[in-house]
């Protein structure tokens, strides 16, 4: 095996720190500093939220990580999440603290950098992009590639297996995407968050996602 390829395959020492519970308080924290310091809200969301602007000619790359700990709102904190709650903890159980921080981290930051790219090509200059979306659509996909077998239910009824979820998720965001209007939730990071993930099973892991799951339902 190449020398780069086995310093990229390296796997970390396993230890379970509980990494997705630091997560989620440091995100609940960063949303409640607007309420104790509400001057500060505009200068945290001016220079942490991914504008193509600030990043390409501001040169503020830290942006690409920033981004994903800011929220809009309640409602956007709180169920980013609650599905990191959900999808994280499994996951990082399963590959350890090391990997699963890795993985949030680089797969979040590749989000933003694919829709800086988006918005830069198609001139949404004025964006500021903001929410850990990315990264927890990553870990959903993550999710499903490790537990393939796992069960949803929706509404408490109907029985739907992680993979299917993951591309029901996937049509719901592209159909957003390309139809949606007027709204300010950004399906194309979500849709990137998957890609993101599927790139750092296949380069980091050595595992390709697809197999695994026709190799599941195949037996």
């Amino acid at each position: 095996m190449p020398k780069n390829r086995f310093i990229l395959r390296r796997p970390f020492p396993y230890t379970y720190r509980r990494y997705a519970l630091f997560i989620i308080l440091i995100n609940f924290i960063i949303f409640g500093i607007r309420f104790v310091y509400p001057n500060l809200a505009e200068y945290v969301h001016y220079y942490g939220a991914m504008n193509p602007i600030l990043v390409e000619h501001g040169h503020m790359y830290w942006q690409f990580f920033s981004y994903m700990f800011l929220h809009q709102n309640f409602q956007h904190v709180f169920f980013n999440m609650l599905a990191l709650l959900i999808f994280g903890i499994g996951f990082e159980k399963a590959v350890g603290s090391r990997e699963f921080l890795l993985f949030y981290l680089i797969c979040g930051a590749l989000s933003g950098f694919f829709s800086f790219l988006v918005y830069r090509f198609t001139g949404q200059n004025r964006v500021f992009l903001l929410g850990a979306s990315g990264a927890v659509y990553a870990v959903l996909f993550a999710y499903a590639v490790f537990f393939p077998r796992s069960v949803f239910f929706i509404w408490g009824i109907v029985p739907v297996p992680a993979p299917l979820m993951v591309f029901i998720y996937a049509l719901i965001e592209i159909g957003s995407q390309l139809f949606g209007r007027g709204s300010n939730v950004a399906h194309m990071t979500h849709l990137f968050g998957f890609f993101a993930a599927w790139l750092y099973f296949v380069l980091r892991m050595g595992i390709h996602p697809i197999k695994i799951w026709k190799d599941t339902y195949r037996r």
